[in-house]
């Protein structure tokens, strides 16, 4: 065999070993993805000043920005 078909053969059997093993998150300095989990209850003013609640807007994509000035 060619010496890059060796080292592509060397490879593959590599990965194939390590398919069913879990990833080792500690050692790739990785924290595992945690699903989402439900903004709690608030409450803000709109533009207009009226307060609306979260809670309305159930079941729509909300985007809410929060920022400062210094």
């Amino acid at each position: 065999m060619m010496p890059k078909a060796v080292a592509g053969l060397a490879a593959v059997l590599l990965v194939a070993g390590m398919a069913g093993a879990a990833p080792d998150f500690a050692a790739m300095s990785v924290q595992p993805y945690e699903p989402p989990r439900p903004a709690p209850a608030f409450s803000l003013p709109d533009l207009e000043g009226k307060t609306r609640l979260l809670a309305d807007l159930q079941g729509k994509v909300v985007m809410v920005f929060f920022w400062t000035t210094w």
